[in-house]
């Protein structure tokens, strides 16, 4: 445990240039999941960039949690999943279309009458990320986010007599504004998989240990996650950087 709050220390001045990066990041992918600390259920967040991952723990689940860790002052844009905070938060996002599309298969698998609307969904994101590999100029874009947006209303106006397939409509009509800020925005990914992939770690840890056993474990927990990750994102030694803090 001493080890444990040596290291806790010893990266504490990198975090927190971690977490200032985060703040200034053009673009963050950010998502959550359940932990358990002294058996209540807590909240592990992650926000993550091409070269930042950085963790908190809060028991909530909330917008209280975005504004605490990007501040007001935040003018990215984040890439998410339809949790609702992240509206509340900020206008500037991307859904996630590879969530888009399992709900969509999932659907389509047990209703037949959602195989046409599956099917429509998965077309339109493959014929607009085949279109975007060439890099085309802005205008094209533009051209090109029109079409996608007129196209997806074609698909929200039409009638649904399943109750299941109204709902996952409404989801899709809540979010149209962030559908397709991944046209516009070169750098944006259309899927959250950057954040759910440095996710995963975690949820192995949360099924070998349980639960953390107070709120000192929590910070030492994140902040040594949040080392590990970046340093590992970055292709570098995690065992000969903990040891170079540690000695230094």
């Amino acid at each position: 445990f001493d080890l444990t709050r040596r290291a806790f220390d010893a990266v504490r001045s990198e975090y927190n240039a971690i977490l200032n990066r985060i703040r200034y990041a053009p673009i963050l992918y950010v998502d959550e999941t359940s932990i358990h600390v002294q058996g209540e259920k807590y909240w592990i967040w992650i926000f993550a960039t091409q070269s930042e991952i950085f963790f908190v723990i809060r028991k909530s689940r909330g917008m209280k949690v975005l504004t605490e860790v990007l501040t007001r002052k935040f003018k990215g844009i984040i890439v998410c999943d339809g949790w609702k905070p992240y509206a509340k938060f900020t206008n500037r996002l991307q859904r996630c279309w590879a969530h888009l599309l399992r709900e969509s298969k999932d659907l389509a698998e047990k209703f037949e009458e959602a195989i046409p609307l599956h099917e429509a969904l998965k077309a339109l994101y493959e014929s607009l990320t085949n279109a975007l590999e060439s890099d085309p100029p802005p205008e094209m874009r533009m051209n090109l986010w029109n079409l996608a947006r007129v196209e997806l209303t074609q698909w929200i106006m039409k009638e649904y007599p399943l109750e299941k397939i109204q709902k996952f409509i409404g989801k899709i009509s809540n979010g149209f504004n962030y559908w397709f800020t991944f046209i516009i925005n070169p750098s944006v990914e259309p899927t959250n998989n950057r954040a759910e992939r440095a996710l995963r770690p975690q949820v192995v840890l949360r099924k070998i240990f349980g639960t953390l056993r107070n709120e000192k474990g929590t910070s030492i927990h994140e902040r040594i996650m949040t080392m590990l990750a970046t340093w590992g994102q970055n292709g570098l030694d995690c065992l000969q950087m903990l040891t170079a803090k540690l000695t230094s």
